[in-house]
């Protein structure tokens, strides 16, 4: 058979591959036959390169018969994409999103009804769309789709965004008939991941990644491991070998783990990796139905994890002292209202602790207004340190409000002699302290207002003491 002529004649981005078919179902080398102008001319392009393919400032010429992975990253999906057209005769159309790209990729694998002894063909065919071009009804089963929509639901109709996400990993894992599925949120910038939700099927004694002490250099790794792929699936021992030889160190935790196969999903937003997803020790008898699953669900996943990450940030802003990196004045206001309003419980006893810091108009007008930002900042630790498991607010410019919640009376007065006893240095932090104790759980707005005047004696103490830092 002329291949290159076969090649020649599609005009989208196409080339012809060989599958080597092998004993119990199985496959060896594959091979790009030939390609057409369009898969040359992207293979030769001096900004397309394949790691390891050869060195960066070297021509690359294709050579038709090549193993795939000389041309194209190495990649299960593809090789199973292949075989099954090549070699079980399905003619598949998917959609494909490359990690480190914005655009999706229409994809036509299609079997040639042509063999050579133990070789099976078929043609590649690849071609850019916009998400709003995607027909989802095209190469989406209708299973699939169903399952893909009811997600889409609850994420719409979602009111408390954790308890939906649970409820959303719960039923994929159930889909992928799977022993565990997690969904992990990463922090680049602070090295830091999370883990959002996580469904066990019951019984389950799977060791989890968050179990392993480098988990977070684990999850790193698998961006790496994905490549230019969209997703990372071992279904057998021979994907197991793979990962083994170009990710060690993850092959070596899936080994203490117990984990016979997983299928993970990066969720990407505008660039940005959020986190990741995967169904570990999942049914492969329908990977392909499970892979489809997760490649839709993980788009709409994405873009809600923006928001739900966005609104996070903002109310961090919104809520955190930027200076001190304490509670503020608006987070203590929205505190005190949902406690009044009955929507935030207060565990009773309670107690009130306010503590003015004692000199830092003085400390601004001498030093300059840098020096004061360290002596609040110094102020801030200091409460932390003597309180740092309970709500601490910095209530106005020198002003911090501390509450203690489901304490008895002598360990709420403990707190404030310690505060008291690690501020009493004029010359450095120096607190007013007042301090209210309820033991009947009364209105927080009295204890406040109590408390308030408590430290404005303790104020005139100091004053008295030290009458020429009575300016503050």
């Amino acid at each position: 058979m002329n291949f290159q002529k076969l090649a020649d004649s599609y005009h989208s981005l196409t080339c012809i591959v060989s599958v080597e078919k092998t004993e119990n179902e199985g496959f060896g080398d594959i091979r790009i036959i030939a390609g057409n102008s369009k898969f040359t001319e992207l293979m030769e392009h001096p900004t397309y390169s394949v790691q390891g393919s050869s060195p960066a400032d070297a021509p690359r010429k294709f050579v038709p018969g090549g193993l795939y992975d000389k041309y194209i990253p190495k990649n299960p999906n593809f090789e199973d994409l292949c075989f099954r057209a090549a070699v079980n005769k399905e003619p598949i159309h998917t959609y494909v999103h490359p990690n480190k790209l914005d655009t999706w990729f229409n994809v036509f694998t299609m079997p040639i009804n042509y063999e050579e002894g133990s070789l099976c063909y078929c043609t590649y065919t690849m071609e850019p769309c916009k998400v709003s071009d995607i027909d989802l009804a095209s190469p989406y089963s209708v299973k699939t789709l169903e399952d893909v929509v009811k997600t889409c639901i609850k994420l719409h109709d979602a009111n408390d965004f954790k308890q939906t996400m649970d409820e959303v990993i719960k039923d994929i894992r159930i889909i992928c008939g799977a022993e565990v599925c997690t969904l992990m949120l990463v922090d680049q910038s602070s090295g830091t991941c999370e883990v959002l939700s996580t469904s066990l099927r019951k019984g389950s004694t799977i060791k989890r990644v968050t179990q392993f002490v480098n988990f977070y250099d684990i999850a790193n790794s698998w961006l790496d491991t994905i490549g230019e792929s969209d997703c990372i699936i071992i279904k057998d021992e021979k994907d197991m070998k793979y990962i083994s030889e170009i990710n060690n160190m993850w092959y070596l935790t899936l080994d203490e783990a117990g984990v016979d196969s997983v299928v993970l999903f990066p969720l990407i937003y505008n660039k940005e990796v959020l986190g990741f997803i995967w169904a570990t020790n999942f049914d492969t008898r329908n990977t392909m139905r499970i892979k489809e699953t997760l490649e839709l669900t993980t788009f709409f996943l994405s873009s809600e994890i923006a928001s739900y990450k966005l609104l996070k940030r903002l109310e961090f802003l919104s809520y955190t002292d930027m200076l001190t990196g304490i509670r503020n004045r608006n987070a203590m206001n929205n505190k005190i209202s949902s406690i009044v309003a009955g929507e935030t419980e207060l565990a009773s006893p309670y107690g009130i602790i306010f503590a003015d810091l004692n000199g830092l108009k003085k400390e601004n007008d001498t030093k300059g207004h840098s020096a004061g930002d360290i002596l609040l900042k110094k102020a801030a630790i200091l409460l932390q340190e003597q309180a740092g498991g309970d709500d601490i607010y910095r209530a106005g410019g020198d002003e911090f409000m501390i509450i203690v919640q489901g304490c008895s009376e002598d360990d709420f007065r403990r707190i404030v002699e310690r505060i008291k006893d690690n501020s009493s240095d004029p010359d450095s932090v120096c607190f007013a302290v007042g301090c209210c104790f309820d033991a009947e759980g009364g209105d927080i707005r009295d204890a406040m207002r109590r408390a308030d005047e408590n430290m404005y004696k303790d104020k005139a103490v100091y004053y008295s003491t030290y009458p020429e830092r009575k300016h503050r």
